[in-house]
């Protein structure tokens, strides 16, 4: 049998452990769900429906000339038309963020990797480095093992080429039974960004079965 992946984000405001009685994470549908990195906004916010563009572009960063870290992170819960707060993502010291909940064994280590396109062949957004990935503005870092460490420096996430995306079983190899692995993502904004934009980076867990 095919080992199953479950996404998850942690809706709640605690940091504890996908499955933990009484904290929400929220399962994310890959076919529709998305993350949503903001400003915020009275209708870009936590228990508000599925925004509009226009709402979620006027809800946008708005950019002063000086490197700024995104601190309201978003689940857009299509399927209960809801905005749910990821309380935790972002610049803080926080393990429990989003959740990678393997139901058996893998082929392969997982990782997560960012790309601007479903083919997976191409970083050309702006947020992924404009084809540099070590510009990319998305951060993550690895919490299966533990916390991140205050103001975490992580890895620049864009594309396959080393050190560009997360190895979630912390680099320790393919899966050899059930697990749920762990990582923290943020938005750092350069100085040097003077052009407003709205981009829809794709996030993809690769791994193998047998």
């Amino acid at each position: 049998m095919p080992t199953n992946l479950i996404i998850a984000a942690n809706t709640d405001t605690q940091d504890l452990p996908y499955g933990t009685p009484g904290i929400e994470f929220t399962d994310i549908d890959l076919d529709n769900d998305f993350l949503i990195f903001t400003g915020g906004s009275d209708v870009i916010e936590d228990g508000e429906p599925i925004p509009s563009a226009s709402q979620l572009t006027q809800a946008g960063i708005l950019l002063t000339g000086s490197e700024q870290i995104v601190d309201l992170y978003l689940l857009a819960d299509i399927s209960a038309n809801l905005l749910k707060e990821i309380n935790n993502m972002g610049n803080q010291n926080k393990r429990y963020v989003m959740a990678f909940v393997f139901d058996g064994p893998t082929a392969s280590e997982p990782v997560l990797e960012a790309w601007d396109n479903d083919s997976m062949n191409s970083i050309n957004n702006a947020s992924l480095g404009a084809g540099v990935a070590t510009s990319s503005w998305l951060r993550g870092i690895v919490t299966t093992a533990g916390l991140p460490g205050a103001n975490w420096t992580g890895q620049r996430l864009a594309g396959a080429s080393d050190g560009h995306f997360l190895k979630l079983n912390n680099d320790s190899g393919a899966l050899t039974t059930a697990k749920t692995l762990y990582c923290n993502l943020k938005l750092v904004i350069p100085s040097t960004q003077t052009e407003g934009l709205a981009e829809t980076p794709i996030l993809v867990c690769k791994y193998t079965t047998n």
